[in-house]
């Protein structure tokens, strides 16, 4: 099966972002087949046969690779909109822990689907996945066409240093859209043994390592208290970055530590709505861009959120660091549009969907620029980062597959089914 775009504006985000019209993109099942100029086009349909075509006529809307939330939850949908008002760790211990004490396997794989159908909506083609039970995540993920990349959410009281291994193993080889990276909660959960255990599988395995950095001082006040160091100086100090990885939301991160993650390479993903409404702080992001440090947009999960907007997100981190730094001129609206679609890619260990070139995975959204809010066209760019809202996302595909178009899901089951089963097993987690 082909399809090809045509009479489009297009984005490929290979280089700079930079709009180009008139254009035509080929997909031949999963991967895109070619980019080129109607001219060009002509040509090569000559040149091969193909007994099935399906013609998408753009109307001069723009196509661009989707966007990659590097940081998520899924599954805590099911706390929408029920633990909100609260401090950090009040909000963990008292609300999060032990409602998520009562989830099934199959409570997370039905509250993972609710989430995909939110992300279908707001374009997002790929997420960096950290939760409970990776099998319901990988079969929500496989049976709506969501592309994921999890990581562990090991802890003193969750997940063990063998399951990751393990799971590294199945998880790699089970689907062409999973894949599993080794990852633990925070520094605040796991014991010093368990993160010393989990630098070793890192090296042993050759592979990055995710988790939860620098979020609030007081984590970092704490990690200092019991150890005389930072959390990214405790984790670099027992080898844990040989082979790369990240923090989520590394709001409080010191210069020492930033130094640390510019040497391993390491990714920086903010998650700015989530902060904002725990009241962690803001990250300076322009101070990270300064620093030439590589930084990703993660939602967060939706308890903490508690939208899974990408448009929101992308603003938020355009404008805080211009309020903060009171320089309106820092963290251009190209720059977050690289972190939102590339950079995301790049942490979560998915160049290949990083931009529209021929070979690279066909995850593609089109965005309806013939809505209010996209008028005049002066610039695309920022007219996305700024002014951009979920209705502009007329069509997601992810691996070749269109599972969203014109507000209509495109998927294998019930989008009713899905929310009917969501609401009963909220009622029996909170009865």
């Amino acid at each position: 099966m082909q399809t090809r775009f045509i009479n489009a504006k297009l984005l490929r985000m290979t280089d700079v972002p930079v709009v180009e019209e008139q254009l035509q993109v080929w997909v031949e099942n999963e991967r895109i087949s070619f980019v080129g100029t109607n001219e060009e086009a002509s040509v090569l349909d000559k040149e091969i046969a193909c007994s099935e075509v399906q013609v998408i006529d753009c109307e001069g809307n723009l196509l661009m690779p989707g966007f990659k939330n590097a940081h998520t939850h899924s599954a805590m949908t099911f706390l929408r909109s029920k633990a909100d008002d609260m401090v950090l760790h009040d909000w963990l211990n008292l609300q999060v822990f032990p409602a998520e004490a009562k989830l099934t396997g199959e409570d997370i794989e039905i509250f993972t689907k609710l989430a995909i159908l939110e992300y279908l909506q707001s374009g997002i083609t790929g997420i960096f996945e950290m939760y409970l039970i990776p099998k319901a995540i990988a079969n929500a993920c496989i049976s709506l066409g969501m592309r994921v990349t999890m990581t562990g959410g090991l802890n003193d009281f969750s997940q063990s240093v063998e399951q990751l291994r393990d799971w590294t193993s199945k998880y790699n080889n089970m689907s062409d859209l999973v894949r599993f990276l080794p990852g633990f909660h925070a520094e605040y959960t796991t014991s010093y043994e368990l993160l010393e255990k989990v630098a070793k599988l890192s090296k042993e395995l050759q592979m990055p390592v995710f988790a939860h950095m620098c979020e609030t001082q007081s984590e970092c006040d704490g990690c200092v208290a019991r150890y005389g160091k930072t959390p990214i100086a405790l984790f670099d100090s027992l080898e844990m970055f040989e082979y790369g990885g990240g923090g989520y939301h590394m709001v409080y991160a010191s210069e020492e530590e930033l130094e640390i993650c510019k040497k391993k390479g390491l990714y920086l993903v903010t998650n700015p709505s989530s902060n904002l409404k725990l009241a962690s702080g803001i990250a300076p992001i322009d101070q990270w861009l300064e620093k030439g440090l590589c930084v990703a947009i993660g939602t967060d999960g939706p308890a903490s959120n508690n939208a899974l907007d990408f448009f929101r997100e992308m603003f938020l981190v355009a404008t805080l660091s211009k309020a903060v730094s009171k320089n309106p001129t820092v963290v251009k609206a190209e720059e977050v549009l690289k972190m939102a679609c590339k950079n995301g890619a790049y942490a979560m260990g998915v160049p290949e969907s990083d931009s529209i070139a021929p070979g690279k995975n066909a995850d593609l959204i089109l965005i309806d620029l013939k809505q209010p809010n996209m008028q005049p066209v002066h610039n695309i760019v920022n007219n996305i980062v700024y002014a951009g809202n979920k209705i502009n996302v007329k069509m997601t595909m992810i691996a070749g597959k269109i599972l969203y178009r014109d507000g209509v899901f495109h998927l294998p089951e019930s989008v009713d089914r899905i929310y009917e089963d969501a609401k009963k097993s909220c009622e029996r987690i909170f009865s």
